[in-house]
């Protein structure tokens, strides 16, 4: 934690959905100005270009922060944004707590992030009904799903296929263990 001015602020992590794939095109340093410029947060780093921002702030309603980033990114790329929104020492836990196997040259390892805790539970029950337990694997975490799938197939598997609906579009979003661990490294 950093302190600024009065108050306390905490270490957040914004993990944004869809971005730099399907046409939509967000550069780092113009996502850094405007999490840093226009919202006003301190301490930003952009992590990788995938959607990954650090900050600071000592604003307190996660629901109302959460909106007002979305509705920023909105206004500002023109694009139907959502993220998940989470302390940095929530994405730590998050992170530590992935119960498979971390290095395995066979498969990849992720997280399911989720802003809807029962979309989560709605994913995992339907992934149940399709997923092959030979090739993947999917646990239910605190906020999250701990996925395993095979390299080179993390598109193509039935939970990849399921996470890709529509109805989880503004819930969820995933990413790579490897990825994770940098964004708790800061």
């Amino acid at each position: 934690m950093a302190s600024t001015g009065k108050q306390t602020a905490t270490r957040h992590v914004a993990l944004l959905r869809g971005v730099n794939v399907n046409g939509i095109t967000i550069k780092s340093a113009e996502l850094k100005a405007l999490f840093a410029d226009e919202l006003g947060f301190g301490a930003v780093r952009t992590v990788l270009a995938s959607g990954n921002v650090l900050f600071d702030t000592s604003e307190r309603d996660a629901a109302a922060l959460r909106t007002r980033i979305e509705q920023a990114l909105r206004k500002r790329f023109g694009y139907e944004a959502w993220i998940v929104l989470l302390t940095q020492k929530a994405v730590a836990d998050m992170a530590a707590g992935y119960p498979f196997e971390r290095i395995d040259d066979e498969r990849h390892p992720y997280i399911v992030f989720g802003s809807d805790a029962a979309m989560l539970d709605e994913v995992m029950e339907k992934a149940g009904d399709v997923m092959d337990t030979d090739a993947e694997q999917l646990k239910r975490g605190k906020g999250v799903l701990y996925w395993q799938c095979p390299r080179g197939e993390s598109l193509d598997t039935p939970v990849s296929k399921l996470l890709a609906k529509t109805r989880y579009k503004s819930s969820t979003t995933t990413r790579n263990l490897r990825t994770v661990e940098k964004l708790v490294s800061d």
